[in-house]
C-alpha cells in the first residue's frame, strides 16, 4: 500500500491598522477591521467556498477513496464567525462526509512553542475546544505554526496526548533519508512524524503557473507519472501546503481547480497509491526511524528555518518585548487584554519584519501589507506599548487581587517601546527605546524613503 496524504493549511491574521504615535495611550482599537473584513470576502469568494465545494463533490463522486485534512487557525475561524460564516458552514459539511481531518494547532497561529510551554499548551487547548464546538470532533494529529518542529517540539505535543504531528521534509534534516517514509520523535518515539515532501508539494503550490518552470504546463497525468516514478519501497507521499494555492495564489484562470478535479480519477486509474489522512497514516504504517531535529525548523523559504521570523533586531525585539508581558497576562482575568494578546501573538506580525530581500524576497513581499519591514516593525511597537499601559493599569504586583477593571488615567505611562515615523525618533520622557544599533537602522531606513 502506498498513500498519498493531503494536509491544507488554513489561516487569516487580524490584521493591524495604521497606528500612530499619539494614538498611544488615546485609541485601544488595534486591527484594521474594513481590511480584515475586504481580505476575507475576497478570499472566501475566490478561495474557500469554491474549492470547498470542489472537495465536496469530489467526496460524493469517491467516497471514503478521497481523503483530505485540514488546520483551520483560530484567528481565520473567529474571522469566518464575524464576515463569512457561510465558510464555516461549508467546512462543517466537508466534516460531516467523514472522509475530511482537522489537525489541531495553536490558536492565534503563534509562535509559543519556542517561548513559553505554558500559553503554547493554552492555545493549544483553546483550539481544540473550538474545533469541538464547530465541527463536533477532537483532534489527535497537531501540526505547529508554519510547521515549526524540534525534538521538545515533538516531545510537548506528545505530552499533550497527540499521536502524530506534521513537519518539513528538510534536507539538512533529512541527509540521505527520504521524506516519503513515516518517522518519529526522537525523544518520545510514540508520537509519529509525517514529513512533507516539499518538491511535489511546491510544484502544485508554487510552480503550478509559472510559465518559466520548464514543466510548464503541469497537468494531473505528468504529476501522476512523477509520483510513479517514486521507489516502490517509498510508502507515503505528504502533499502539505497553503488551501489559498486554489484561487487565491493560483488564479481560477490558471487551471488549479481542473488540476485538483481530475487528480483524484488519473491517481487511481494509474497508480497504486490512495489517499489517507494523517491519523489514518500513523495508524497504519510503522515508522522507520526516529527524526533527530535538535534545533527548529519550518516550511518556510529556503532554509527551512525560522529567519521568517525570528532572527534579525526587529523581530527579535518585538518578540522579546510581547512574551516580556507573558507574566502579567497570566494574573489578570481580563478577556479584553486577553484577546489582544493572543492576536498580538500571530506569527504574521513578525513575518512583516522580515528583511531577507534574496532567494525568497519577491514571497516575502507579495505577502507583506507594509512598504518596508522597518515599517511593520514601528506599527507593532506603537501598539504594543499601547498594549502595555493598558496592562499596567489594570495590574498591581503589590496587591493579592489583581484588578479586571481598567483604571482611571495616570498622567506618565512606561511602555517598553515608542517610536513614530518620521524624520526624527519622538521619545517621550520616561519611556525606554529600543537598543541604539537598532535605532540607527530604523533612522537611517525611513531617511532614505524621505
Amino acid at each position: 500500500m502506498r498513500a498519498i496524504c493531503f494536509y491544507f493549511q488554513v489561516h487569516q491574521p487580524f490584521r493591524l491598522r495604521r497606528y500612530r504615535f499619539f494614538d498611544i495611550g488615546n485609541n485601544h482599537n488595534y486591527y484594521d477591521d474594513f481590511a480584515n473584513r475586504s481580505i476575507m470576502k475576497k478570499v472566501a469568494n475566490k478561495c474557500y467556498l469554491p474549492t470547498n465545494q470542489l472537495m465536496y463533490e469530489l467526496i460524493q463522486e469517491y467516497g471514503d477513496r478521497f481523503r483530505i485534512s485540514y488546520s483551520i487557525s483560530g484567528t481565520a475561524l473567529d474571522q469566518f464567525e464575524m464576515y463569512a460564516p457561510e465558510v464555516i458552514e461549508s467546512f462543517q459539511r466537508l466534516v460531516s462526509t467523514g472522509c475530511v481531518e482537522i489537525l489541531a494547532e495553536t490558536y492565534s497561529h503563534s509562535l509559543s512553542s519556542l517561548r513559553n510551554k505554558e500559553e503554547f499548551v493554552n492555545q493549544v487547548t483553546l483550539h481544540n475546544k473550538k474545533i469541538e464546538r464547530l465541527f463536533g470532533v477532537k483532534p489527535t494529529v497537531f501540526r505547529n505554526t508554519e510547521l515549526i518542529y524540534s525534538d521538545g517540539i515533538g516531545e510537548m505535543a506528545a505530552e499533550m496526548g497527540f499521536k502524530a504531528i506534521l513537519t518539513e521534509g528538510a534536507k539538512h534534516i533529512l541527509g540521505w533519508k527520504s521524506p516519503n517514509f513515516l518517522y518519529c520523535n526522537a525523544i518520545n518515539p510514540k508520537l509519529k512524524v509525517l514529513l512533507k515532501n516539499f518538491t511535489l508539494s511546491d510544484d502544485i503550490a508554487f510552480r503550478f503557473s509559472n510559465r518559466g518552470w520548464p514543466e510548464w504546463p503541469l497537468t494531473t497525468e505528468k504529476y501522476v507519472k512523477w509520483l510513479n516514478a517514486i521507489n516502490q519501497k517509498q510508502e507515503i507521499v505528504n502533499l502539505f501546503m497553503d488551501y489559498e494555492t486554489f484561487g487565491e495564489h493560483q488564479w481560477a484562470e490558471t487551471g488549479i481547480f481542473d488540476f485538483m478535479r481530475h487528480l483524484p480519477k488519473v491517481v487511481f486509474s494509474d497508480s497504486n497509491f490512495q489517499f489517507l489522512t494523517p491519523s489514518e497514516v500513523a495508524d497504519i504504517f510503522d515508522p522507520v526511524a526516529p527524526i533527530h531535529v535538535p534545533y527548529p525548523i519550518s516550511w518556510a523559504d529556503e532554509e527551512r528555518d525560522l529567519t521568517a521570523w525570528l532572527g534579525n533586531e526587529l523581530q527579535d525585539d518585538a518578540f522579546d518585548n510581547l512574551y516580556s508581558l507573558a507574566d502579567k497576562v497570566r494574573l489578570i482575568d481580563n478577556p479584553d487584554i486577553l484577546r489582544d494578546w493572543r492576536y498580538l501573538q500571530t506569527s504574521d506580525h513578525f513575518y512583516y519584519q522580515c528583511t531577507k530581500w534574496f532567494s525568497d524576497g519577491d514571497v516575502h513581499k507579495y505577502f507583506n501589507p507594509y512598504d518596508s519591514p522597518y515599517e511593520a516593525f514601528i506599527n507593532y511597537m506603537n501598539i504594543l506599548s499601547d498594549f502595555e499601559i493598558r496592562l499596567n493599569q489594570v495590574y498591581n504586583p503589590s496587591s493579592d487581587n489583581i484588578l479586571t477593571k481598567t483604571k482611571k488615567k495616570t498622567s506618565v505611562f512606561k511602555p517598553s517601546t515608542i517610536i513614530q515615523p518620521g524624520s526624527e525618533l519622538l521619545m517621550p520622557e520616561n519611556v525606554v527605546v529600543p537598543k541604539k544599533a537598532i535605532r540607527k537602522k530604523i533612522v537611517k531606513k525611513i531617511a532614505r524613503k524621505k
